[in-house]
């Protein structure tokens, strides 16, 4: 089946995968979508929702035990370009809307479901703030600590994807545009809902 590409404005699911179950649904609105390149976009507001069962051997998702049920702030444009373990993740701050940095979300490559596309977070972050004269790694400890159990043999792949990223922002190479850092949200973009039996579309397991 021809994976769907998105029209802006339409609902597209973000969906995280862990260990063969659904672990978290975040609706976003499409920004716009190539079939290489997809942006989507997270209004403030936007709920997370989380499955009602499973057996999850790693533990419920992170937010849910911290109690997180909506997106906050001004909300979150994301890049995510087809077949490459990593996303990049832009947020705006204040009463001016002020752009923050760039994020490089360390993530499985996108896989296009029909409403939307499934995912998992690696943890291992790269953030180069707005104001900043280089990059920093995040979410180290953490990293090494809980992937043994999430990502089971997968752990020097996901390594090896930060450091590229590393060498390449140390060449100084850009793979994204940096005018993204001036977009703004359609003003008619409210928060969406993500549509029932959402556990249920099937998934790639990795």
């Amino acid at each position: 089946m021809t994976p769907p590409v998105f029209e802006p404005g339409q609902t597209v699911v973000r969906r995280e995968i862990m260990r063969g179950e659904p672990w978290i649904a975040i609706p976003q609105v499409c920004v716009q979508d190539d079939g290489d390149l997809l942006v989507t976009y997270t209004p403030g507001g936007t709920p997370m929702v989380y499955p009602g069962s499973g057996v999850f051997p790693v533990g419920e998702h992170p937010w849910k035990a911290a109690g997180s049920r909506r997106w906050r702030g001004h909300g979150r444009l994301e890049l995510h370009w087809a077949g490459v373990e990593h996303s990049l993740f832009l947020f705006w701050d204040g009463p001016q809307r002020t752009f923050q940095g760039w994020y490089f979300n360390l993530e499985d490559a996108p896989r296009r479901t029909p409403m939307g596309f499934d995912t998992l977070d690696h943890e291992l972050d790269v953030w180069w703030a707005a104001d900043a004269e280089t990059y920093e790694f995040k979410d180290v400890v953490e990293f090494e600590e809980t992937g043994p159990d999430r990502y089971p043999g997968r752990m020097e792949q996901i390594r090896a994807e930060g450091a590229r990223i590393a060498r390449l922002l140390d060449a100084g190479e850009l793979w994204w545009d940096k005018a993204w850092a001036d977009w703004t949200p359609d003003t008619s973009w409210e928060p969406r809902d993500v549509p029932a039996g959402w556990e249920s579309v099937a998934f790639e397991t990795r």
